[in-house]
């Protein structure tokens, strides 16, 4: 999911076909609203999260539906900035924590359905 949105990121494309690849519900809705609000305020997000996702529960534990990851991401080089005049229109980022849900859909895929993105310094 993340990939999807860095990429849409780099033109703040937020009718990316991409999105919904690993992402629906709640999560899809909150990735195309931030990048519509870029697009219409003339940002781009450029650079990438450094990502290191686990895995922090199943349910059920024997065969799983859903499951939580946890991630402590690295926003350092993942910024926006104007489309006008190509400066930064970002705070810093930094690491932050990120938790999201994984549900098992009806075709056998597994998407995000939800997400929090976490301030800098949380973890």
């Amino acid at each position: 999911m993340w990939q999807d949105f860095t990429a849409a990121g780099h033109t703040s494309d937020w009718r990316s076909p991409t999105l919904a690849a690993h992402a629906t519900g709640t999560a899809l809705t909150n990735l195309t609203r931030g990048l519509y609000a870029d697009h219409y305020n003339r940002l781009v997000t450029q650079g990438e999260p450094v990502l290191n996702p686990t895995v922090s529960s199943a349910e059920p534990s024997d065969v799983p539906m859903e499951i939580t990851v946890t991630d402590c991401g690295d926003s350092t080089h993942w910024l926006k900035y104007r489309v006008d005049n190509g400066q930064l229109a970002d705070t810093p980022g930094g690491r932050r924590l990120i938790n999201a849900i994984v549900q098992k859909q009806a075709d056998g895929s597994w998407k995000v359905t939800d997400f929090g993105v976490h301030a800098v310094g949380t973890c």
